[in-house]
């Protein structure tokens, strides 16, 4: 009876041992598969931008996007945000008004029915008359910071369209303090900014929407910091010896 336990133990023992055996050998011939199908980055089967391929039909490696493919991020659907104009207005912009008097007050044609040329926001009836973005003292900030960056030069520090390069003889900007430019929707220097006005070019490559709209905002506060300062409350109508608006480029 010992002795067959003892043979029964011993063949329970080689089958551990074959069993262990057979594990060690399967994993190491999955690792040598594994490496087998290892790939350095530099040899990746890939098509490099400009180089020429047989693959495609144009002989060119490099694929064009599929029709009305838009960019992540570039859909722009709020329309008043990305034009500053109303729904169903934004085609138009500011290249699109009618060409200025010389005297840069009002578009040529752009006349009421009683004949006299139409004022504030019924002057821009495309542009939006209110924010698309919440105006806070963080936005103001920001807005004076890129408006002395990108704006200071022509229309000055304080707005008036006496900027250095105006007084070192280039043509005179237009002055935002002026009633025209007062009464002006929002929209009206949102578009200026992204489309240019008169002499002045487009800065959207520059300066992004949430940007403009900042340096639209400081705008704002501009006019209201110098209208006080003339001694007018907010929102009163210009005295009879006010300046007329410039021809600048605004």
């Amino acid at each position: 009876m010992l002795r067959t336990a003892n043979i029964g133990g011993s063949w329970a023992g080689s089958a551990n041992t074959f069993r262990s055996a057979f594990c060690l050998l399967l994993s190491a011939y999955c690792l040598l598969a594994a490496a087998g199908c290892r790939r350095d980055m530099q040899d990746q089967p890939k098509m490099k931008p400009y180089r020429s391929s047989t693959f495609f039909r144009d002989g060119l490696s490099t694929r064009p996007p599929i029709e009305g493919t838009v960019a992540r991020g570039f859909l722009k659907t709020d329309t008043e945000f990305f034009t500053g104009k109303k729904a169903g207005k934004a085609g138009a912009g500011a290249s699109a008004v009618p060409a200025q008097t010389p005297g840069g007050s009002q578009p040529v044609g752009t006349t009421s029915v009683t004949g006299a040329a139409p004022q504030g926001a019924a002057a821009y009836p495309d542009d939006v008359e209110i924010f698309p973005i919440p105006v806070t003292k963080e936005v103001v900030r920001r807005g004076q910071e890129r408006y002395e960056i990108f704006c200071s030069a022509c229309h000055g520090l304080t707005g008036n369209g006496d900027g250095m390069i105006v007084r070192r003889g280039f043509r005179r900007a237009a002055s935002f303090n002026d009633e025209r430019l007062r009464q002006a929707p929002v929209g009206h220097f949102f578009d200026a900014i992204t489309n240019g006005w008169g002499a002045m070019p487009s800065y959207a490559p520059q300066i992004p929407a949430q940007d403009r709209w900042a340096i639209v905002a400081y705008v704002r506060a501009l006019q209201l910091s110098q209208q006080i300062q003339q001694g007018q409350p907010p929102g009163a109508q210009p005295s009879a010896t006010s300046s007329p608006s410039s021809g600048g480029h605004q």
